[in-house]
């Protein structure tokens, strides 16, 4: 028996900017929509010295050229749900180290095979498109590092034929991602405006209460604590919000703390951030434990190597 197919064709595309990220414009000329470079140049202008994408710049051009999209908390079954639909989804995924997270556009799955299909296009000069088969349930456990978040772009008519009704998590979302804009943009009181509205939509989105707690956490206010806390209450795989409170219990000087975050963090993937081995490592020495720090700073530097800091940070692993 045929094996049936799960799996979409997609355009290879070259070009990308910080408003204009490539999985939108990827998805975007799926849909036959070619969104204008120049537009994304001239939005970029206020994001100078930012070296990230804002998602939220690119689903808005998506949305000002006849796309409508949509942003929720997903499930696996959902995700080839929508596949199945003929509509490439894209999901938000941990990044590489130091890299926070970055989003990819799924172009399928294998049942057989028990993988996920991504689209890695990196201006190959052939015209190839590169294609990344991630075994499923590691995906998935990636996947939930960051709320299993998934964002649907496509006309409105085909959208509408998909069974998302859950407009609360969408509108809440959106407001997630307009606020990490508005923090970019160092408006940090309309950030946590737009996340106050989020967490009116859906009080248990797990996504807004950690960007609350981020928030509030760079504002060294101790109220970070209860965001983040509540943020894991749904989510036990919340990553960047382990990391998050183990920054500020080293910022507090509560090291045991610090270190019980750090350790939770690094279980669920060991090789996701290298500056937490660095961090680790400063709280471990401040507690003697010199050997334990030593081999942090080595992992620092196996996860990161080209750390600007790398001369600074041999000197102190000989001298530990």
């Amino acid at each position: 028996m045929e094996q049936e197919d799960h799996e979409l064709l997609l355009p290879l595309v070259d070009d990308e900017n910080i408003c204009l990220p490539l999985p939108i414009n990827v998805v975007s000329k799926y849909w036959n929509v070619d969104l204008p470079m120049a537009e994304a140049m001239e939005i970029s202008k206020k994001y100078a010295g930012f070296n990230g994408s804002i998602l939220i710049e690119g689903i808005e051009s998506a949305e000002r050229h006849g796309l409508t999209c949509k942003i929720f908390h997903s499930s696996l079954s959902e995700l080839k749900e929508v596949i199945d639909s003929g509509i490439p989804p894209i999901v938000i995924l941990p990044g590489i180290p130091e890299i926070t997270q970055h989003a990819s556009v799924i172009t399928g799955y294998d049942d057989n095979e028990k993988t996920i299909l991504h689209y890695i296009q990196k201006g190959n000069k052939k015209g190839e498109q590169q294609e990344g088969a991630i075994p499923q349930d590691i995906f998935d456990k990636e996947w939930l590092e960051e709320g299993r978040l998934l964002i649907v772009i496509a006309p409105s008519d085909i959208l509408s034929s998909l069974k998302l009704e859950n407009d609360s998590d969408n509108k809440s979302n959106r407001l997630c991602f307009i606020s990490e804009r508005q923090n970019i943009l160092n408006n940090y009181s309309e950030a946590i405006k737009s996340l106050q509205q989020a967490l009116e939509f859906s009080p248990n989105n797990s996504t807004a209460l950690h960007l609350m707690g981020t928030i509030l956490n760079e504002q060294n206010s101790s109220e970070c604590v209860k965001f983040y806390e509540k943020s894991l209450e749904i989510n036990r795989r919340y990553y960047l919000t382990y990391n998050g409170l183990g920054n500020f219990y080293l910022k507090t000087k509560q090291f045991e703390k610090a270190n019980d975050y750090y350790t939770k963090a690094i279980k669920i993937d060991p090789k996701r951030s290298a500056k937490i081995y660095k961090n680790r490592a400063f709280l471990k020495e401040k507690q003697n434990k010199n050997s334990e720090a030593k081999e942090d700073l080595k992992n620092y530097l196996k996860y990161f190597p080209k750390a600007s800091d790398r001369g600074i940070i041999e000197q102190a692993i000989r001298e530990l």
